[in-house]
């Protein structure tokens, strides 16, 4: 058999991830055997699977990878896009520590509690957390403190309450501090006024400066042995609960929050452009659909709707809330939101860049939509078409492009606080440059309008 160990999966002694004819499994440990049997037979596992809570999986025969530590392999239900901490807007990282927390006191009635409580354990399914880690679970033991309560801290808590009380855009941070956010430089970032909350006071401000105290081992007190009641172990969850919980964001005052309001479309050019969009989706038949530059998801909307699984991509924080609050909402289940920043995107992370996969590692989807996009990265980003084009063939199969002539309001206004430096910017060009990588399949023009839709397959 061959098989290929997942590069993020490495850490965790319990077992590991690994890939084999192109599906996904799972290999559980011996050192994990009683652990994994008690989640099984003490029914969590059932429990959190019928509330959504756990990825399901089926226990498989395929050979052991490493068969003198192989106790059990598990086939996890596959997920259709892996996301990372960094992209999520801040009521997705809300989410995601709540669900965390709810699975911890679950965990407690079967007997059991969760070893770590990495952010990378938790995906968005059908719109909603999951964790994803079968082994994250250990038998819980009476007077242990709760081993995951420091990485929750960094993981969740601490960037949530940046985000909220300091800017938005800290969550970037989770991006540098692979294993969360230090709670030191929390503490140090957080105004003053974070003090008068107590919760914020207990788990971030007091703990991190018992971290700083005990950073050197030999000012550790001879004897540390503490001791954590189940009443206290509960206690501490249900004031996690309560800092998260009391943690909020507006999605407000940034430039494409209320993009739709302020567009150059006729009303009937924007339906025209809404059809012509459904038309080309139809055509590529994509099982899989990326939006780059989504904003709110308007576009996004009309491949996740066919039960096309979508994620819509944009830079901006509050437009990805809004889209992501829209989702919860409407009990959307194919779409997800993240925040992407198309001139820096996710790059590979962790050891040797492989733990977390860049943005095109993730790829390619079977169409990318990028709609009034291409004068924002050519004029606002000084990229030159040849790149756009390079990089476009590198994440799809089919690509729905939207060319926005220099004559057009939107690429005036970008040119009116600048020279006008851009002696390419023209369709004759951009044809050409995209030409280099793609066959065009359709072109329309909107009505009311001198925008042009393209309709591209990948050579």
């Amino acid at each position: 058999m061959q098989f290929e160990q997942i590069p993020g999966s490495f850490r965790d002694p319990s077992g590991f991830l690994f890939v084999s004819d192109g599906e996904i499994f799972r290999q559980v440990n011996l050192s994990y055997k009683n652990n994994y049997d008690h989640l099984l037979n003490s029914g969590l596992y059932d429990a959190l699977v019928s509330a959504g809570l756990l990825i399901p999986h089926e226990e498989d025969d395929i050979d052991f990878p490493n068969p003198t530590k192989g106790y059990k392999i598990i086939k996890p239900a596959r997920m259709s896009f892996i996301s990372y901490p960094y992209e999520w807007c801040f009521s997705q990282l809300k989410n995601a520590a709540l669900t965390t927390l709810k699975i911890q006191k679950i965990a407690l009635e079967h007997g059991m509690s969760l070893k770590d409580s990495s952010a990378y354990n938790i995906q968005f399914k059908n719109g909603h957390p999951i964790l994803i880690d079968t082994l994250s679970f250990e038998k819980y033991v009476e007077g242990r403190p709760w081993v995951a309560y420091r990485q929750f801290c960094q993981h969740f808590l601490a960037p949530l309450a940046l985000m909220s009380m300091t800017d938005i855009r800290l969550n970037q941070l989770l991006r540098i501090y692979i294993d969360g956010c230090p709670l030191d430089l929390a503490s140090r970032l957080l105004p003053f006024k974070s003090r008068f909350r107590f919760p914020l006071l207990s788990h971030i401000h007091l703990h991190a400066k018992a971290q700083i105290q005990y950073a050197d081992t030999k000012k550790m007190p001879i004897k540390h042995n503490p001791t954590l009641s189940r009443k206290a172990f509960i206690g501490i969850i249900d004031s996690l609960e309560s800092a998260v919980n009391g943690l909020k964001w507006e999605p407000k005052g940034t430039e494409w929050a209320d993009y739709y309001n302020d567009t150059n479309y006729s009303p009937d050019g924007f339906e025209h452009k809404k059809n012509i969009v459904k038309e080309f989706i139809c055509e590529s038949s994509p099982k899989t659909v990326w939006d780059l530059g989504a904003n709110v998801g308007c576009f996004s909307r009309l491949a996740s709707r066919k039960g096309i699984k979508t994620v819509a991509f944009d830079i901006d924080p509050a437009a990805v809330e809004k889209n992501y609050l829209d989702v919860i909402s409407n009990g959307e289940k194919n779409i997800l939101p993240l925040i992407c920043d198309l001139t820096n995107p996710s790059p590979g992370l962790g050891w040797q860049n492989k733990e977390r996969m860049s943005l095109v590692e993730r790829g390619p989807a079977d169409t990318v939509l990028a709609l009034a996009l291409i004068h924002h990265l050519a004029i606002s980003n000084n990229l030159p078409f040849s790149k756009i084009s390079q990089f476009m063939s590198a994440i799809c199969r089919w690509l729905i492009i939207e060319f926005v002539p220099k004559g057009d309001s939107q690429v005036q206004r970008l040119l009116a606080t600048r020279d006008d430096i851009f002696s390419e910017y023209d369709e004759k060009t951009f044809e050409r440059e995209f030409g280099k990588y793609f066959e065009l399949k359709g072109r329309v023009q909107i009505k009311d309008s001198e925008r042009v839709l393209f309709l591209y397959r990948r050579l």
